[in-house]
Parts: structure tokens; C-alpha cells; sequence
């Protein structure tokens, strides 16, 4: 007995149960009749005149079956007719539309329904036919203030829209309008004009015009603009001058001095003026005079004591007018103090021993002053410290003058004004001691413990403390941070 084949599709399904077979005499006569019926068909439509292709589900008739009279025989035509329906599915193109069928999925091709085409869809065209490469987004950082600007742009933006509703707002109220019925009259003409009026005695052009008399406009004099540099030139770099030295500055003075003398020369050989009359001295009188001086000695003697008196008198004069003012000379100083100051601030660092007398702080306290200093001069019972600082110019004046200067003078004479100020002075800080002695000052001096460059003044203006401590010494320099200081005078000693 021939083997059965399984039936497609009957394969364990997912739920692990199996589907019942159709019975084989079943499906069978449902076989023979289908192919009766295409025979009928078929027959049909010879008689009507037509040949009929045979139907696209089988590829070749087969004969019906005879009735089956035993299972056997039932049982292989099942089979057979089983096999030929395979094989014309297999026969038969497969469809582009239809998708694969499941396992254990028994609807037919011819049962499915036709997917809808689409008639704007091209498959030919290049857009959906190439491949679309991705392309991987790279980061993307924002610079820094771009939304600062983008907000300040924004809200200039408001405010010049702010300002022309406010502009437009005041036009209206004022009958300034665009669309007002104000701009389209004609404005007569004025009577005169706002330039013409001080030209004129009335302000009308009928009225006589004022040229001649005290309240006119018009002078004698011409107005002459003044010239303005162009803006290339006022960019330009001012070229220095170059310094000369003094030897090369005394040749120069002699070369000018004779290219003018060469010039008054050329001018008195030509006529064009007159010559100056000789130069008369005792020591060339009568090389000059010659005869003149042996007949009138006495004269010629006065004469010539004249013009020396004349000519001393001329430079004399000459040089009280290039002589500067107190007023421009304190000018020119603070001018040049200031400008020393601005090549660089100098310090400098001075420790004293004692400063009883008065005339030594009036000293150190003008010169500070006179130059421009600043600083502060602190006074102790056990020594006295000076910082100055300033230009260079005017700390150096001020270390001469501490070098120069007599420390170990003590006259004890005070004015009535100085000793009004000394009275409100500590024992210590006057120039006598308790029993009315003049103190020793032999031993006293000055010396130099620090001077350098900085970067700047500390001090504001000059000025002067009386401390009783070293503590109260140190927390008045540490203000300045200059404590340090007080602390290299002590070691200094």
C-alpha cells in the first residue's frame, strides 16, 4: 500500500494541537465534480463558436476518476488529484502584491483581496530608486554671546518701534498727521526771513538795510576758519626730535649766528640798510677815533662812557623781560615735578636718631613740600623714621639735602611762635630735657636704609605722627603695608 503524504500545511501549529484531516472521499467527489463542470463549460462554448483555454488553475484535464468502489482505490485518487493541484500552483507565476502565505494559513490566492495601486506612484523614478545614504549629525556648539546679541538686536528693534509710536503719537496731537488736511495747504511766504532780520532795520524786505552805524553786522574785519587737520594727518606718528649734545649744540648756535652775520653783510654791501656804528671800548678808543680822540679827549670820553652805559642798560632790560614771573615760575615747577613724577615714582627710606630741635623737622618737613613729596615722618622716643617718594629729580634733591644737612646742631632757640607749638609737644621732643639743659645731639644722625622704584605713590599728601610705642609705630605704617620698615630701622641701628 502507497505511503501517505502529508497534507501541506498540517504542521504542528503554535498552540502545540494538530488539525483533523479532510476525509479523502470528501475531497475527491468535490474534485470530479469541478473538473465536470469546466468540461461542460468548455463544450459550450465550442458549439457557440469560440475555443476556451483551459482554466489557469490546472495545467492539463485529467479524466475523471471512476466512482471509487472500495477506500483503497478512493484513497490514491485523493492523492493524485491532490498532486496535479500542486503542481499547477507551482506552475502558475506568483504575484508581486500577494504576500507569502503563513504556515498554517489555508486561504487561496483567488480568495485574498487585491491591494488598491496607486496611480501618482512611479517606481521608475530616481528619487525612489536610489539608495538614501544617512549622513551622522555632527555636534553643533553656539558661540558664546550669540543670544546676547540676538537680545540686544531684539530690543533695539522695540525700542526704535517704541520711538516711532511716540513720534507718531505726538503728530497726531500736534495736526502733523500724514493723512491731516494741514499738509496739503500751501503755507504763504514769510515776510522775511530769520537770517535777513539783523540786516534789516524792520523785519520786512521793504525796510532800508542796516550796513553803516554801531549795531550793524557788518565790519571791517574778515572771519578766517579755522583749518582743521584731515583725518590721515591727525593719525599720523609725531616724529621726535633728536637731542643734540652740548658740542654739537654749540656748532650749530655758530653756524646759524654766522649765516646771519653773512646776511647782514650782504644786506649793508647792497644798501639796503645802514651799517651799525663801531663798537667803541676803552681798549679801542684810539684805534677807532684816531685824530678825533687827541683833540677832544674829554668829549670823546663821555661819548664813549655813554654808549657803554647804553649798551648795559639794553641787556639789563633784555633780561628782565625773559625773566618769568613768581606766579610763572611756580607754574613751570609744579609743570616739571609733574612730569618727573610721571617717568617713574622713586622711595626712599631715611632713619634719624633724634629729632628734638625744631630746626631740623622744619627742614625735613619744607623740602618735602618744595619738591612734591609725599610721605610721612614718624617720631619715637627711640628713633625717628622719614619716607619720602616722588620723582627722581626730587627724591635725589632730598638725599643731598639729608646728606648736607648738620644733625648734630642744638641751639635750643625758639621764636614765640614755635614755642607755642612745642608746648603741646612730649618732653622728649623738645630741644631741652626736664632740668632746662640743651641735650646732646653729638651722636645724632641720618642714614639711608631703603630707596628704590615702585608702582605706585602710597601716601596721598605729606604729613607727620608722633607715636609713643613701636606697636603704635607699626599699626600706622601697616595701613600703608610699610610696617616692614619700622622693622628693618630697628635692625638697622
Amino acid at each position: 500500500m502507497v505511503e501517505k503524504r502529508p497534507f501541506p500545511g498540517d504542521h504542528d501549529s503554535p498552540n502545540g494541537t494538530k488539525r483533523p484531516r479532510p476525509e479523502p472521499t470528501m475531497a475527491a467527489s468535490s474534485l470530479a465534480e469541478k473538473i465536470a463542470l469546466a468540461k461542460a463549460k468548455a463544450a459550450a462554448m465550442r458549439q457557440a463558436g469560440g475555443a476556451v483555454a483551459a482554466p489557469p488553475a490546472l495545467s492539463k484535464p485529467h479524466s475523471p476518476s471512476p466512482a471509487p468502489t472500495t477506500s483503497g482505490n478512493d484513497s490514491l485518487a485523493a492523492i493524485r488529484a491532490r498532486v496535479a493541484a500542486m503542481n499547477s500552483k507551482a506552475a502558475a507565476p506568483p504575484s508581486d502584491q500577494t504576500a507569502p502565505a503563513k504556515p498554517g494559513n489555508r486561504q487561496t490566492e483567488s480568495e485574498k483581496p487585491e491591494a488598491p495601486q496607486n496611480p501618482y506612484f512611479n517606481a521608475d523614478d530616481p528619487q525612489v530608486t536610489r539608495k538614501v545614504k544617512r549622513v551622522p549629525r555632527t555636534l553643533a556648539f553656539n558661540l558664546p554671546g550669540k543670544y546676547l546679541d540676538q537680545a540686544s538686536r531684539i530690543r533695539q528693534l522695540n525700542r526704535m518701534e517704541e520711538i516711532k509710536r511716540q513720534i507718531a503719537r505726538s503728530a497726531r496731537l500736534s495736526g502733523l498727521d500724514e493723512n491731516s488736511e494741514r499738509n496739503f495747504i500751501i503755507q504763504p511766504p514769510v515776510e522775511c526771513e530769520w537770517w535777513d532780520e539783523i540786516l534789516l532795520e524792520e523785519k520786512t524786505y521793504d525796510s532800508q538795510v542796516k550796513i553803516d552805524g554801531d549795531d550793524s553786522v557788518i565790519t571791517s574785519y574778515v572771519q578766517h576758519p579755522p583749518v582743521l587737520k584731515a583725518a590721515q594727518e591727525r593719525r599720523l606718528v609725531e616724529i621726535q626730535p633728536m637731542y643734540l649734545t652740548p658740542k654739537e649744540q654749540a656748532k650749530l648756535r655758530r653756524m646759524r649766528r654766522a649765516a646771519e652775520l653773512k646776511e647782514e653783510q650782504a644786506k649793508i654791501r647792497l644798501g639796503l640798510r645802514d651799517p651799525d656804528p663801531p663798537k667803541i671800548r676803552r681798549a679801542n678808543l684810539m684805534r677807532v677815533l684816531g685824530q678825533d680822540a687827541l683833540l677832544e679827549p674829554t668829549r670823546i670820553e663821555q661819548v664813549v662812557e655813554a654808549q657803554i652805559k647804553e649798551r648795559e642798560d639794553k641787556h639789563i632790560q633784555a633780561n628782565a623781560e625773559r625773566k618769568l614771573t613768581k606766579e610763572e615760575r611756580l607754574a613751570k615747577l609744579e609743570k616739571n615735578q609733574l612730569k618727573d613724577a610721571k617717568k617713574g615714582i622713586h622711595m626712599a627710606v631715611f632713619r634719624i636718631t633724634d629729632l628734638s630741635f625744631g630746626k631740623l623737622r622744619f627742614r625735613i618737613d619744607q623740602n618735602a613740600k618744595q619738591h612734591s613729596l609725599t610721605g610721612i615722618t614718624i617720631f619715637n622716643p627711640h628713633m625717628n623714621l622719614v619716607i619720602v617718594e616722588g620723582g627722581e629729580y626730587g627724591v635725589n634733591k632730598y638725599k643731598k639735602m639729608m646728606a648736607r644737612t648738620s644733625w648734630t646742631e642744638n641751639s635750643g632757640f625758639a621764636s614765640e611762635a614755635q614755642e607755642e607749638k612745642q608746648a603741646r609737644d612730649p618732653q622728649w621732643l623738645k630741644p631741652v630735657d626736664e632740668n632746662g639743659t640743651l641735650r646732646d645731639l653729638s651722636n645724632n644722625k641720618a642714614s639711608l636704609i631703603f630707596e628704590g622704584e615702585v608702582s605706585n605713590r602710597v601716601f596721598r599728601k605729606w604729613g607727620a605722627r608722633i607715636c609713643e610705642t613701636d606697636g603704635e609705630a607699626r599699626e600706622v605704617l601697616s595701613k600703608t603695608k610699610l610696617d616692614s620698615m619700622w622693622a628693618l630701622a630697628l635692625a638697622s641701628d
